[in-house]
């Protein structure tokens, strides 16, 4: 029989896994086996859950539909802890509950260190790896970790500091020598190695991972399973879902955790699987992958041993390691009571005798990969609370004590959010074809095609009709090209969003004002191009002030229809907003006093006027080119009934009409609808978890 080398391997010299061009390199020595050494330091965590229950409503009716009923389990920190389960079992649902991307329709206890978890302080130090890899693909790895150490580190945090950083994650995870190549480029293997780089950055104590070798070949999976299993073994609680792993993954995980039927049947070492299931009177069979066994079991393809399962795990509060069941949570009414109590229980005595044992050598607590280990004993006097601060610490006992939180929710301030988010989308703009250039290109085609149409009749009384249908066209025009192209802003970035503002990279109000002001100067530099172009091939009054009230009108209507495909893209999908945007435009276009003047208009239907950016657009160029006692236009025909501006005037019912009422009205739109967009995406962002 020959025995594969690689399954040899004791758990300590387990093989660093690099990818170079596609091939698999192991390197069995551990001597050679990196640590990441430059990471802020974190204190471990224990997540435990007892009489968990998720319960949703289904469809209209009042039906509700339990997905997890009464679970309990605990996962410790130095393991990788597997939840499978066949389909729709809970294994999602249950990760969504741990990470506390779901917290409406949850009933039961989940403590953190044999604590009640605060969702807001659990959600600094952990992260969730969704299933798909929401990355930037027009950043190189380089520049993602860049961002992701700009957000996720300190401010005062040096540069130097945070190259060393992203040069040592990049060499334990493979991918320094891809550290210039765009992520879009990147293989798949790469970019799951990639989504876990960024979230390492602040070395979370504890993270999720949604599927992480979906899509993945054989052994980009193997590869992915080593890097986790590499970080467990820094201390950290890592926890995956997996649908059903070969027998040579499968018996890289620490701990399992399996579910049938929204019920645990399993919760303990994968070595034991196959014992505690014999003991059952279910013998997996010879040379049969244990994973796949526990899965047919739990379909019921060995007859209905679900219940019998459910019963002997206590629903997941027996271990198979340790046969004893989860302790109970401890109760405080608040959070001062809590920080209280932890004080009161560790006392001045215990500090020091644990400084001795740390000094002497003696003690269980030690710091690794970023990670402080510390004794059982210790977890259980509940001496750690959850935050602390994200400045690098240089000794054990200020992560052990340091009960000095940092009030702020993330790692840099909205400042520093909102220009590190700038930047990036700028670069962005730079790089997308689609978003500049071809933008660019089109405002220059159609502003010579327009003046060769419209060529030299300004100033022509006889031609005063196609005018207007000029000034028309400009607001129609301006008004497309930008909505439509924002209309794709947030449903494209929305699942990149998603995770990063979930991870606390930055807060919504940054992000949304960095998007907002990212395109204000791209839209205005194209609305001034195409203006001045059509504006002097058409021969428009060439006045300075005419000029500068025609294009400040022009520019207002550029940016509100922008916020109107904000709104449209931070609120409906990109196939609804696609149609009903410029279907929703169609009122604004027929009320905007050029097809019907505002007298001819049923007075039941005025009021849409008032709402009408287009209509206040229309008005403000109008008013630019005839008001303001302008000169009598030339003539070249025997009768021209126009050549008057004021008759113009009278005939657009403009008489009265105010330019500066126009400009304020169309700020006012603007300002509404770019809080609207605000709102509608705070909403989306919270309507998808």
């Amino acid at each position: 029989m020959k025995v594969d080398k690689e399954t040899c391997v004791s758990e300590e010299a387990k093989p660093m896994i690099s990818d170079r061009k596609g091939s698999l390199k192991v390197t069995i020595t551990p001597a050679q086996h990196k640590t990441l050494t430059h990471l802020p330091k974190r204190p471990p965590v224990d997540l435990a859950f007892t009489d968990l229950t998720y319960k949703v409503q289904e469809g209209r009716k009042s039906n509700v539909k339990t997905i997890l009923k009464s679970v309990s389990g605990r996962l410790r920190s130095g393991e990788l802890t597997a939840i499978m389960g066949p389909s729709g079992a809970g294994k999602s649902t249950l990760l969504n509950i741990l990470t506390g991307y779901k917290t409406s329709g949850m009933e039961g206890s989940i403590t953190v260190n044999g604590m009640e978890r605060n969702l807001s302080s659990f959600r600094k130090l952990s992260c969730y790896i969704m299933q798909d890899n929401q990355l930037h693909g027009n950043l190189t790895v380089e520049e993602a970790m860049s961002v992701a150490t700009a957000l996720k580190l300190p401010s005062a945090t040096t540069r130097d500091d945070k190259e060393e950083v992203i040069q040592e994650i990049l060499e334990t995870l493979g991918l320094s020598e891809h550290h210039k190549t765009m992520t879009s480029n990147l293989s798949g293997g790469q970019k799951k190695r990639l989504s876990i780089a960024l979230e390492l950055v602040n070395n979370p104590p504890i993270m999720f991972f949604d599927e992480p070798t979906s899509g993945l070949d054989s052994s980009s999976c193997f590869q992915c399973i080593s890097l986790l299993k590499t970080l467990a073994r820094g201390g950290r609680t890592i926890i995956c879902t997996i649908h059903q792993p070969s027998a040579r993954l499968f018996e890289m995980f620490d701990h399992l955790y399996t579910l049938a039927d929204g019920q645990c049947v399993y919760q303990g070492s994968t070595g034991r699987l196959v014992e505690w299931l014999g003991s059952l009177g279910l013998q997996c069979p010879s040379y049969h992958n244990p994973a796949s066994f526990i899965i047919e079991v739990s379909c019921g393809e060995y007859g209905d041993n679900t219940g019998k399962l459910v019963r002997a795990i206590e629903n997941g509060k027996n271990d198979i390691r340790t046969g004893m069941p989860l302790p109970k949570p401890l109760e405080y009414n608040n959070k001062p009571d809590m920080e209280a109590s932890l004080k009161n229980g560790w006392d001045k005595n215990d500090a020091s005798q644990f400084r001795d044992k740390e000094a002497n050598g003696n003690g269980n607590t030690n710091v690794q990969n970023g990670i402080v280990q510390y004794s059982d004993v210790a977890r259980a006097k509940g001496d750690l609370l959850v935050q602390v601060d994200t400045e690098k610490q240089d000794n054990a006992e200020v992560a052990l004590l340091g009960t000095e939180a940092s009030p702020r929710r993330y790692a840099t301030s909205e400042l520093v959010q909102f220009w590190v988010v700038l930047k990036r989308t700028l670069l962005f703009s730079r790089r997308d074809w689609t978003l500049m250039y071809l933008r660019l290109f089109a405002h220059i085609l159609v502003g010579f095609l327009i003046g060769a149409l419209y060529y030299d009749i300004g100033d022509d009384g006889s031609k005063v009709l196609s005018n207007l249908g000029f000034l028309f066209f400009n607001m129609l025009f301006l008004m497309y090209t930008s909505m439509t192209i924002t209309i794709l802003s947030f449903p494209l970035e929305m699942p990149v969003l998603v995770k990063e503002h979930f991870n606390r990279w930055y807060s919504l109000r940054s992000y949304y004002l960095a998007i907002t002001v990212s395109d204000i100067p791209f839209q205005a530099i194209f609305c001034i191009i195409y203006v001045v172009i059509v504006y002097l091939l058409t021969s428009q009054p060439l006045e300075w002030f005419r000029f500068s009230m025609f294009l400040s009108s022009c520019l207002l209507i550029a940016f509100v229809a922008q916020s109107v495909g904000l709104v449209v893209g931070a609120a409906m999908n990109v196939q609804n907003g696609v149609f009903l945007a410029p279907v929703m435009s169609v009122p604004f276009l027929l009320f905007s006093g050029f097809f019907v003047s505002f007298n001819a208009i049923p007075v039941y239907l005025r009021w849409i006027t008032y709402v009408s950016y287009i209509r206040y657009g229309f008005e403000g160029t109008a008013l630019a080119t005839y008001a303001f006692n302008r000169t009598k236009l030339q003539c070249h025909q025997v009768y021209c009934h126009f050549k008057n501006p004021e008759t113009i005037l009278e005939e657009l019912d403009m008489m009265n009409a105010d330019f500066t009422l126009d400009i304020a009205a169309l700020c006012l739109i603007f300002l509404v609808l770019r809080v609207s967009a605000f709102l509608f995406l705070r909403w989306k962002l919270r309507s998808t978890r």
